[in-house]
């Protein structure tokens, strides 16, 4: 692979336009079954700005994946598998509910390495939100492609620590699929249960990513109602799979999921 060429992504960018919708944020609420949201009111929930600023790409320009094809805005990455394994944000000012918002992104940093599943690229890409041009949101997400794994993940250590909350999420096709409209993302690995299997060799359809998180962060909401957010950083350690129920964790600003076997498979924290 010619990590030479995938560097040159680097410091692309582009800016895109969108209106802070209620539309959206009555589509989150309904997705975490609430009645009466544990938010502000007026202003966008934390994390719901991932449910604006969405692609659009001809239904030509997918690859078999379902995602646009690469080598436009991210580098073309020949790796099947991509995910995205973590973040860190700073919630700089609110965003009213109706206010046009301006997104602002930068590829920030393209990396090789190699570990037990294989060569991997990391990308990580910068996004500056801005609300009326004040600026609102800055945040940094890692985004890994990986090979096909040789072999099934090593099992990992159960986690010891003890939950203050645990809430437990049965990840049935529906939830997966109403997330993944959305966000309208089309990553087949998220519905397609015959492309997950056969195609990636996953067990089961994959629970998205930025699902996870905001699930931890709705868990954190539900026993802080209307906390004013400043940070939230996050992480993905192993994949979860709509196969088994899996748990919402949380001690203080520490979050976490736990699959069935009580591995850590999310970490986050959040600040306020």
């Amino acid at each position: 692979m010619d990590i030479a060429h995938l560097k040159s992504w680097i410091g692309k960018s582009e800016s895109a336009a969108d209106i802070a919708s209620p539309v959206q944020i009555a589509g989150l609420a309904a997705l975490l079954d609430h009645q009466t949201p544990p938010w502000i009111e007026n202003e966008l929930p934390p994390l719901s700005h991932w449910l604006y600023f969405l692609g659009h790409a001809r239904q030509s320009e997918l690859g078999e994946d379902g995602h646009p094809r690469r080598g436009g805005f991210l580098p073309p990455v020949e790796l099947r598998r991509r995910m995205w394994a973590g973040g860190r944000i700073e919630f700089h000012g609110a965003i009213a509910v109706g206010a046009k918002i301006e997104r602002r992104s930068t590829i920030k940093d393209v990396s090789a390495k190699t570990g037990a599943s294989g060569e991997m690229i990391f990308v990580t890409v910068g996004h500056e939100i801005f609300s009326e041009d004040n600026l609102a949101i800055r945040e940094e997400q890692d985004i890994v492609f990986r090979d096909m794994p040789k072999a099934s993940l090593p099992p990992g250590t159960a986690d010891t620590r003890v939950s203050r909350q645990t809430r437990r999420i049965a990840p049935d096709p529906t939830l997966l699929f109403r997330f993944s409209a959305l966000t309208f993302n089309a990553h087949r690995i998220h519905y397609d249960r015959d492309y997950a299997r056969d195609a990636e060799s996953y067990p089961g359809l994959v629970v998205q990513g930025p699902l996870i998180a905001m699930l931890l962060m709705d868990h954190f909401l539900r026993a802080h109602p209307a906390a004013r957010i400043s940070g939230f950083t996050f992480r993905a350690r192993r994949p979860l799979f709509d196969t088994a129920p899996f748990d919402l964790c949380m001690d203080g600003s520490d979050l976490w999921t736990l699959n069935e076997n009580r591995e850590t498979a999310f970490t986050a924290t959040v600040s306020e």
